[in-house]
């Protein structure tokens, strides 16, 4: 593949590098949480016993919660000493080191199971808010969308590469866990060794920094009445997510459940999402450029209501796999979109800040979605009663984004 240097492209040598990264934490997001690991961890680690649902929510829970916590914090303290690199180093490190310790899990070992885990989980989730933030290093603003979708792409690419993986795997499992390991740690390397981060000189001394970190959070915090876009925004974005979000970890259990899906038919659909989704990031990144952002997340967030409610009415696999075409193909380009049209709305001066309290909001709004939906599939005794609700999410988000603004220079309120 041929990158330009040339300054007046908005595909450099840096966009390429950074965008690897997302290529590397994808083979994370599938081999460990969506499919190996956590088919593994019930079946094998919990002994296929009725609680090993509650284990793995609970491993999950209790890393997003962390996250949701450190992430503002550490976003604002890497702002103040410009130090995005450093941050994102670490917590990609303690990812790749306790995935490939998940090699060593075996029958039996549910404690240390869901440990390495959560602690795999909280590296991986706490190192996107650095990485997202170097977007508005790497690029102009003119084209956050075009950089931002490319990531998300090359996302996609890894999620199949990590596929393949599996499958040629299928019968070790456990080595699944080092390949996964490996390849983080093979495409996370270019946004180290290449990417450079623009340095400012810091305020006080290094050691302080989780003063500084809470400091500036809590700051952040009392006048964010005055960034009226962004607070909307966040609200916006955690209630449309969060519906996105619960297809995401519903799909799955929905089609098989419900739709008698085959092991065979959800590697076929988790196929045809990935390739669509992929298609969708460069399809409404385009879009959006000949546009607007807003209008083209508009549409993204009214779509996917109109999907949801698509999937209440499918009885066959046919209809549920076209369904999951058009999903992945707005699955991929709300994510990134989001992700773009968020940098337009904050200053420079706390980027790596706000895109902490981003990252708080998406992690989050994996809990409010996938709780409405247990919740009502329990009491109704019916899936699709269940999918039906997350409609509501959807119509909320979309009466709240109507009200943002596109602001193309973001600035600091006086005293902020």
């Amino acid at each position: 593949m041929s990158v330009p240097s040339s300054k007046n492209k908005w595909l450099t040598k840096d966009v390429f590098n950074w965008s690897l990264f997302d290529f590397a934490n994808s083979t994370f997001a599938t081999i460990i949480v969506a499919f190996v690991y956590a088919i593994y961890f019930k079946k094998v680690v919990a002994l296929n016993e009725p609680v090993a649902d509650f284990y793995w929510s609970a491993a999950i829970n209790i890393s997003m919660i962390i996250v949701a916590v450190l992430s503002p914090i550490l976003g604002a303290a890497s702002d103040h000493f410009s130090s995005k690199k450093k941050y994102l180093f670490f917590f990609t490190f303690l990812c790749i080191i306790s995935t490939a310790f998940l090699y060593f899990i075996t029958e039996g070992m549910v404690l240390w199971g869901m440990i390495l885990f959560i602690l795999a989980n909280i590296g991986f989730q706490a190192g996107l808010g650095f990485y997202d933030a170097f977007i508005k290093e790497i690029s102009e603003h003119k084209n956050y969308n075009r950089v931002s979708s490319l990531g998300y792409a090359v996302g996609y690419l890894g999620s199949l590469a990590s596929l393949a993986a599996v499958i040629v795997l299928q019968d070790t499992p456990r080595l699944t866990f080092l390949a996964c390991a490996g390849m983080f740690l093979l495409f996370s390397l270019p946004i180290f060794l290449f990417v450079k981060e623009k340095k400012k000189e810091a305020e006080v001394q290094p050691g302080n920094f989780v003063k500084i970190g809470f400091k500036r959070t809590i700051e952040t915090l009392k006048h964010i009445k005055n960034f009226r876009n962004i607070k909307l925004f966040l609200i916006s974005y955690f209630l449309y997510i969060d519906g996105v979000n619960t297809i995401i970890f519903f799909s799955a259990n929905f089609a098989q459940t419900t739709l008698n899906f085959s092991i065979a038919d959800l590697i076929l659909f988790f196929i045809i999402v990935q390739v669509t989704a992929l298609l969708g990031s460069f399809l409404f990144g385009w879009i959006a450029d000949k546009t607007s952002t807003k209008k083209t997340l508009i549409f993204i967030i009214l779509s996917w209501a109109v999907l949801t409610l698509m999937v209440f009415f499918a009885n066959d696999k046919t209809t549920f796999l076209v369904i999951g075409a058009f999903a992945g193909t707005f699955l991929g380009s709300s994510q990134a979109l989001s992700r773009s049209f968020f940098g337009k709305l904050i200053p420079d001066e706390k980027k790596t800040e706000f895109y902490g309290f981003y990252s708080l909001f998406e992690k989050t709004s994996t809990i409010l979605g996938p709780l409405t939906f247990g919740l009502v599939s329990w009491l109704t005794g019916n899936q699709r009663y269940a999918v039906l609700s997350i409609i509501v999410f959807f119509v909320a988000g979309f009466l709240l984004f109507r009200k943002v603004k596109e602001n193309p220079d973001p600035v600091l309120p006086d005293g902020v």
